[in-house]
């Protein structure tokens, strides 16, 4: 039998439809990254660094411990990186807007890439548990730094991961965009919030703890399979306490958060043979939003059905996703 679930707290739904059930293994195809032992080519290589435009941040490990953060000149581009930043070459946004202008109508914005690791092939969950501390703390500063800008008033962070999840390229990298606008899905969430008695994210916390959609748990953050899943393993990371943004993330929290996020994307790597995955940082300024890290494999096809209705059909039951990964 399907059933018809709500979310949480907004007017969505998605359909379990159970009887499509599927194991792990008839999502597996190809990996999700191709041909990524050669990087012959590859602009996001380490050594190709004049490839890209010049770097708005080069991030050394042993440097940054010492708070020291470089960025490219147009004559000279830095190279023995472990994580490098630059504006993204073909981007959907642009600072360079004529002043005075319409901010929409000219597309104003940032778009910037951030290239995880110099080595051609290397994913998220086989990155080194400093490293992967490191990149939460380049996802801190660059983060900050746009959400400081002129006129940006919300910055999306997200990674791309395979070429059914929208990677056009093969290197392991993340995106950032700042724009002059909250998007309407963040505000509609706000506004539920604010008219709610108690956080609703806080209360997601509190309903999942322990029970069978839990997926790990850290000293400050929990993983959880959602009741409204829009895709098949579809996990979402909460702090167990309430926090709306990463800027107020210590470092402290930031290791946590880079070790359930390795976690979540290893155990996914496992079951599924490296799928193709698209996560996404939800957070907000206001301190009545809730921070959550979205993580979606992308295993079905998004056809007619949810593109007329919005809800989302989902052939893998939420409380059984802990048996599967």
């Amino acid at each position: 039998m399907s059933e018809i679930r709500k979310h949480y707290f907004l007017n969505e739904h998605c359909i379990i439809a159970s009887e499509r059930g599927k194991r792990p293994s008839d999502f597996k195809s190809a990996p999700a990254v191709e041909g990524q032992e050669s990087g012959a080519g590859c602009f996001f290589c380490g050594g190709n660094e004049s490839s890209t435009p010049p770097a708005t941040a080069v991030y050394m490990q042993d440097m940054y411990r010492k708070g020291v953060v470089f960025a490219d000149t147009d004559t000279e581009r830095l190279g023995g990186w472990d994580m490098r930043c630059f504006p993204n070459l073909f981007p959907a946004v642009s600072p360079e807007c004529v002043e005075g202008g319409d901010l929409l109508a000219c597309g104003y914005g940032f778009h910037e890439i951030i290239v995880e690791s110099p080595q051609h092939g290397m994913s998220l969950s086989r990155l080194d548990d400093e490293k992967m501390k490191l990149l939460m703390r380049v996802y801190r500063d660059r983060v900050m730094f746009y959400q400081s800008q002129e006129d940006i008033k919300f910055v999306s962070l997200f990674k791309n991961w395979g070429k059914k999840a929208g990677a056009s390229l093969t290197h392991s990298h993340s995106q950032l965009v700042g724009l002059p606008l909250v998007p309407s899905v963040m505000n509609r969430e706000l506004f539920t919030i604010k008219n709610a008695l108690t956080c609703p994210y806080c209360d997601i916390v509190d309903t999942e703890s322990g029970g069978e959609r839990e997926l790990a748990r850290n000293g400050h953050f929990i993983a959880i399979a959602p009741y409204c899943s829009m895709t098949p393993f579809e996990i979402w990371i909460l702090p167990l306490e309430h926090i709306s943004h990463i800027e107020a993330f210590d470092d402290s929290m930031l290791n946590s958060l880079a070790s359930i996020l390795k976690e979540m994307l290893a155990r996914l790597g496992t079951a599924l043979s490296d799928p193709p995955y698209n996560y996404m940082f939800h957070q907000m300024l206001d301190r009545d939003y809730h921070f959550n890290l979205r993580i979606q494999p992308a295993l079905a096809t998004i056809a007619g059905f949810e593109k007329n209705t919005g809800i989302y059909i989902n052939s893998v039951v939420p409380e059984q996703v802990g048996t599967f990964i």
